[in-house]
């Protein structure tokens, strides 16, 4: 079962979460699989949205925000686009466009960033916008300050971190076919200060010097952590090995209902919201050339079909529509 942990370290400046998705991040790759027109991911793909998953479940799990917190890769090799996407009920869900082959071993420079191009966007979604509202939206290059590339997604969250939300951030992320993982240790910010996530609980009386010590110790101690360890132990094992030297306050897990779990937000009703944007003409002209209108849903791959019928409802205005006839049970 999915589930996310919670924890902060007892009278330091210090929060954490550990993520790992299971049966969620499985259904992910589950549903890719089955598309007929995709198949499934190439393994560097996989580990790569594997990880994006959990770095965005555990970014959701540290903000209160009523509405999606997405994290997207823009690239310029094979892989063009990834994006995790996550709601503040940690519903997930995740999908990849892939121009090209993908061998395996490929890094992450060479899918997203071979030119220096590449970008890392997180985008605030409110759930209920006010007329005229934008998404908040912060964008990074695949680059650190001096120009070199990032090496591994982990370093890149980091990066954004630092750069959009002046924030100290460890991050270590881990993915395969069955499991994504992620460990995020985070210092709070001091007082007067504010940032994404509008936490503000470091003491007036403790040095800020102390403050950076008692993160970069755990820091450390975090970054210890390999991958098969990460995707082999449950929570419980990993903060026990990690940290038990420290006292830990945990809360109670975020599992089943409550917790990570993939659900797509895509709908019938959405996809004809869109084929009245193209205008009636332009849908018209898709009818005569294929005969019927197929759009898929990227995330979940559920395949939505508009015949010459269905779009001539979407164009006629309700009160001159016929009645459907009912379906006898």
């Amino acid at each position: 079962m999915s589930e996310l942990h919670k924890f902060i370290f007892d009278g330091l400046p210090v929060r954490g979460q550990l993520v790992r998705l299971t049966d969620a991040w499985q259904e992910v790759l589950r549903r890719r699989a089955a598309n007929t027109q995709t198949g499934a991911y190439p393994p560097p793909v996989a580990e790569l949205l594997g990880e994006m998953t959990a770095a965005a479940v555990l970014m959701q799990g540290n903000i209160k925000f009523d509405g999606a917190l997405v994290l997207q890769i823009m690239g310029d090799g094979p892989v063009k686009v990834a994006v995790a996407e996550v709601q503040n009920d940690l519903r997930l869900r995740a999908t990849a466009s892939i121009v090209g082959a993908v061998p395996p071993g490929m890094t992450l420079t060479q899918m997203v960033n071979a030119k220096g191009l590449g970008r890392c966007a997180i985008t605030l979604d409110p759930r209920s916008r006010r007329e005229g509202q934008q998404p908040y939206q912060g964008v990074v290059p695949l680059n650190d300050e001096r120009g070199a590339p990032l090496l591994d997604l982990a370093g890149v969250v980091e990066h954004y971190m630092r750069q959009s939300e002046q924030l100290d951030t460890t991050l270590v992320l881990a993915a395969d076919e069955q499991v994504a993982a992620g460990l995020l240790i985070q210092r709070l910010p001091g007082q007067g200060q504010d940032n994404l996530a509008r936490s503000n609980v470091q003491r007036e009386d403790e040095p800020a010097a102390l403050a950076d010590d008692d993160y970069q110790r755990i820091a450390i101690l975090a970054k210890s952590l390999k991958r098969e360890e990460l995707l082999g132990l449950d929570a419980d094992t990993i903060l026990r090995r990690l940290f038990w030297e420290e006292q830990l306050l945990r809360f109670p897990p975020l599992q089943g209902a409550q917790g990570p779990r993939f659900a797509c937000s895509c709908s019938r009703e959405r996809v004809a919201s869109m084929l009245r944007g193209l205008g009636k003409e332009e849908a018209d002209s898709i009818l005569a050339e294929q005969g019927r209108i197929e759009v898929g849903c990227d995330f979940c791959g559920n395949q939505e079909h508009f015949d010459a019928v269905d779009v001539g409802r979407l164009f006629t205005p309700a009160a001159q529509q016929s009645p459907q006839p009912k379906t006898v049970q």
